[in-house]
C-alpha cells in the first residue's frame, strides 16, 4: 500500500467521508465531538497536492454530523445530518453557516444521500425515528415521508440506476426497496439476524468504479479490507491504520486506485491498496 496522506481533525470523530463527484481529490467528511454522544460536529472539505492532505473548508454545527453527501448539480454545495434530526445545507464556496437547514425527523439523521439520476435533483434522509425522508433541496420542507421500519434506519441510498429508487438498511435486520411514485416499500428483504449498519448499490455494473468485482468495507475492528467477490478467496488485503472504530469509506470516482476513510481516532486518510494498484 502506498503511504496514506492524513489529516488530523482534533477532538473530531469521524463518521462519513466522501469524494467529490467534480472536483477530482476533493472529498468531505461528516465528524462528531465525543464520539457523536454529546457535542457538536464539523463538516471538513479537504483538497490534495503533492505535500498530502489540505483543509479547504470547515463548518460547524450545534450537533454531531453523522453523514454527507455531494450536490450532483453543483460543485460547491453539499447536505450533512446531524443528532438533532436536522439537515444542513452549505455552499463550501461562500457560506459561512448553511444556506438552508430541514428539521422534521424528530430523533438522530444517520444517513443523507443525493439522487444520481438523470432529471432528479433529490435528497433522501433516514433516521433512529424509523422514519425515511424525501426532500427536494429548492423547497423548505419535505415531500414525502416512509414508514415501515420497526427499528431505527442507518442507511438510504439511491439506486444510479432506477429513477425514484431507494434502498435502506434498518436495526429491524430488513433490508428495503422503495419507490418514491408509489409512496411505499416495493422490495422487504430479511438480510441478517442482526442489525444492518450500510448497504449499497451496484454502479455501473460494477462494485468499485474501475475494478468490476472489488468492493471495499470498513469495521468497527479498526479494519478496511478489501474484497474480490469472483475468487475462490475473496479477501483482497487488510489495511490497519486506525486505531479506533473505522466508520467512513468512499472508492474514488476520478483515481482508480484511490481510496478515503476516516475513523473515530480523528483521522482522515486517502490512500492507494496495494490490491487496486494494478490495471483496471
Amino acid at each position: 500500500m502506498s503511504a496514506a496522506r492524513t489529516l488530523r481533525v482534533p477532538g473530531r470523530h469521524g463518521y462519513a467521508v466522501e469524494f467529490s463527484p467534480y472536483v477530482p481529490g476533493r472529498l468531505a467528511c461528516a465528524t462528531a465531538q465525543h464520539y457523536g454522544i454529546a457535542g457538536c460536529g464539523t463538516v471538513v472539505v479537504l483538497d490534495q497536492d503533492e505535500s498530502g492532505l489540505q483543509l479547504s473548508r470547515s463548518f460547524d454545527w450545534n450537533d454531531g454530523l453523522f453523514d454527507v453527501t455531494w450536490s450532483e448539480n453543483n460543485e460547491h454545495v453539499l447536505i450533512t445530518c446531524s443528532g438533532d434530526g436536522s439537515l444542513q445545507l452549505w455552499d463550501t464556496a461562500t457560506a459561512t453557516g448553511p444556506l438552508q437547514v430541514f428539521k422534521e425527523h424528530t430523533q438522530e439523521v444517520y444517513s443523507v444521500d443525493w439522487s444520481q439520476t438523470r432529471g432528479e435533483q433529490l435528497v433522501v434522509s433516514g433516521s433512529w425515528d424509523q422514519t425515511v425522508k424525501l426532500w427536494d433541496p429548492v423547497v423548505g420542507k419535505s415531500l414525502c415521508t416512509f414508514r415501515g421500519h420497526e427499528s431505527v434506519i442507518y442507511s438510504t441510498v439511491w439506486s444510479p440506476h432506477i429513477p425514484g429508487c431507494f434502498a435502506s438498511a434498518s436495526g429491524d435486520q430488513t433490508l428495503r426497496i422503495w419507490d418514491v411514485k408509489a409512496a411505499g416499500v416495493r422490495i422487504v428483504i430479511p438480510a441478517h439476524h442482526t442489525e444492518i449498519l450500510s448497504c449499497d448499490w451496484c454502479k455501473y455494473n460494477e462494485f468499485s468504479p474501475f475494478h468490476a468485482s472489488v468492493l471495499a468495507s470498513c469495521s468497527y475492528d479498526f479494519t478496511v479490507r478489501f474484497w474480490n467477490f469472483s475468487s475462490p478467496d475473496p479477501l483482497l488485503e487488510i489495511v490497519e491504520h486506525h486505531t479506533e472504530f473505522t466508520c467512513g469509506l468512499d472508492l474514488s470516482l476520478h483515481s482508480p486506485a484511490q481510496v478515503a476513510d476516516c475513523a473515530w481516532d480523528e483521522t482522515i486518510r486517502v490512500y492507494e491498496p496495494a490490491c487496486l494498484a494494478g490495471p483496471a
